[in-house]
């Protein structure tokens, strides 16, 4: 039986199928629209995974929406009133949108179903799941376990905004909610907006941040804005906030706190800034860490499951697996509400229709997190063609051999093979890849290919196998959702001149063996890559290591700033063109920026809203 899940309307909207309780197909909107963190009805989402699937409309049991649409006005609507009058001019402009739209979602889906597919009984097959629900099924029915506990943070669902719950076979119960206006998600998004980030976009670049200051407000925080509780629990003093009015995310009370009013986006960053990313990515880890002691303590589970927004704080999250408070961790890969149509899809089969679950047998049954798109080699040859560019097509071996060579040789490669990524990462189908080993190579990437801030950092894909001898981590990490050091044997001493080097001055010194994925703090995003799950991607890093030595790659997402990681063979190649990057693979297709017409190079990273 298939059934459609759906996320939609707050940001990076998204469709998943399941037939029988597995996953065929999930995609994000995004991909498809080209608009980053896309918030739309998912169309085109929806419509890829009814043709990956290769079924009609009309064989759809049930088409599940991410969370409950009423408890989400309920919430609005009390916290105006309780806030009254201070957010009235938010109430009155949000109110015609609520009631036109969002109070009546049932309908609204109905009509935007009826006009993807036609007439129907839309309004009879929709269900809803909870918003934190279907996070907590997104974790947990994916997951390699058939008992565990779940935990969930975010900014806000419909009331929630932290969960924690069990799951045993095919039961999945909510044990404890915290309630919103007090969220961990909310509180690190507002430190993402005073520091000149977007919101819902740039706590990534927070915590990017974070290892370039010291935690000097960390004392500051703890004592006026969060009360950290020992039993995992907290509360936020909202006298420092203006989110509940939906005004803007802090007040001159929080600007007088820290000393200064809020950093203007794209200005100078300062060591107060990165000591502020310092401070909030201590508390944070300070309030997962106890929430974990918490639910270890009263669950007895020996497995945990994580998701929700807050999930993709992978420091964090190797923070919590260094505190051996749980025997195994399992963190979904789409953690954010993309992978609430998952959630959704997952709880109306397993909960709502009271259908069985057997775990994987394999390491998870998200299957890499490949659920997006694939090409044929005649499709792909045809969007070359047509955009006209120069290409050999070769034997994969002979590819293989070609891509390792050329990155062995320190080019920077688009690599687009197979099924796209499911969630914010890229993980070797839709990468930019280079050569770890390069001291240049994370400037180069930032600025000359990616146009972003030159302080982010590079995440590592390394071969399972070789993991333990370049990075203090035994367990996989498959998702790129883990942080740990660079094991100690890979790093090198500062010289002299590198010594006592403060802010984004610590860029300069090269840390370790492989600088290019080595943060200040000498820690790595990692991605573990497996020959079960991406057997080309396996096959292409261990010829790199047969021919270097060193079997780690430069992995990041196969975008420039403020795009959507690409989608499509035509997609890849105007991000080729419009950066400099030295070769592009797609299938086996193989194209050198050197023999390109000059005249289609195309600078169009400029016409995408900065993130």
């Amino acid at each position: 039986m298939y059934l459609l899940g759906i996320s939609a309307w707050y940001h990076d909207s998204a469709a998943c199928l399941i037939d029988n309780g597995r996953i065929v197909a999930a995609a994000q909107e995004e991909r498809f629209t080209r608009r980053k963190h896309d918030p739309g009805f998912p169309a085109n989402a929806i419509l890829y995974c009814l043709r990956q699937a290769g079924i009609a409309p009309d064989q759809l049991e049930n088409i599940v929406f991410y969370e409950k649409p009423f408890l989400k006005a309920e919430r609005i609507f009390e916290t105006f009133l309780a806030f009254a009058p201070r957010g009235f001019r938010s109430f009155a402009a949000a109110m015609p949108v609520w009631i036109k739209e969002k109070l009546f979602q049932k309908a609204l889906l109905a009509k935007e179903l009826e006009r993807l597919f036609g007439k129907g009984d839309w309004a009879r097959r929709l269900m809803f799941s909870e918003h934190h629900l279907s996070h907590a099924a997104s974790a947990f029915y994916p997951s390699p376990f058939d008992r565990a506990a779940v935990l969930t943070l975010d900014a806000v669902g419909e009331w929630t905004t932290t969960s924690w719950a069990t799951g045993e076979g095919r039961e999945l119960r909510i044990e404890r909610e915290i309630h919103f206006p007090h969220s961990i998600g909310l509180l690190y998004s507002a430190f993402t907006y005073y520091c000149g980030f977007k919101v819902n976009s740039g706590e990534y670049k927070l915590m990017g941040l974070a290892p370039y200051g010291e935690p000097r407000y960390a004392d500051l925080i703890r004592e006026h804005l969060i009360d950290l509780r020992e039993d995992g629990s907290f509360r936020l003093d909202l006298s420092y906030f203006d989110y509940c009015t939906g005004l803007q995310m802090t007040n001159r009370r929080f600007d007088a706190l820290f000393g200064g009013t809020p950093r203007t986006p794209e200005s100078t960053l300062s060591q107060r800034h990165m000591d502020l990313a310092a401070s909030i990515q201590l508390v944070t880890e300070q309030a997962l860490l106890n929430l974990g002691r918490t639910i270890a303590k009263e669950s007895g589970a020996k497995n945990l499951c994580l998701a929700g927004g807050v999930a993709l704080n992978c420091v964090a999250n190797g923070v919590l697996l260094r505190e051996g408070l749980f025997e195994r961790i399992w963190i979904q890969p789409a953690a954010g509400d993309a992978g609430g149509s998952l959630g959704a899809a997952l709880a109306a089969h397993h909960i709502a229709h009271g259908r069985p679950r057997t775990p994987p047998s394999s390491s998870d049954a998200m299957q890499g997190s490949y659920l997006g798109p694939q090409f044929t080699p005649a499709e792909i040859r045809t969007a070359l063609d047509l955009a006209g560019a120069r290409y050999d097509e070769l034997e994969e071996e002979e590819m293989v051999e070609h891509t390792a060579q050329a990155l062995a040789a320190g080019q920077a490669v688009g690599w687009m093979q197979g099924r796209m990524e499911f969630g914010p990462r890229a993980l070797g189908a839709r990468s930019i890849l280079a050569d770890a080993r390069s001291p240049t190579v994370q400037k180069q990437l930032n600025l000359k290919i990616k146009f972003r801030e030159g302080f982010r950092p590079f995440a590592p894909s390394v071969l399972r196998e070789h993991l333990e001898e370049w990075f203090e981590l035994d367990v996989d990490s498959p998702y790129m959702m883990l942080v740990a050091d660079v094991a100690p044997a890979k790093l090198r001493p500062p010289g002299k001149a590198e010594q006592g080097l403060t802010g984004l001055d610590k860029l300069k010194a090269a840390r370790s063996e492989v600088p290019a994925v080595t943060h200040v703090d000498n820690s790595a995003r990692i991605q573990t890559v497996h020959a079960e799950t991406n057997p080309l991607y396996h096959r292409l890093i261990t010829r790199f290591f047969e021919i270097t030595g060193c079997p780690v790659l430069v992995n990041t997402s196969f975008n420039v700033r403020g795009e959507p990681i690409v989608c499509t063979p035509a997609d890849a190649w105007r991000c080729f063109m419009a950066t400099d990057l030295d070769m592009l693979v797609v299938g086996n297709c193989v194209l050198r920026k050197a023999d390109q017409k000059a005249e289609l190079r195309r600078g169009y990273h400029q016409s995408y809203e900065l993130d």
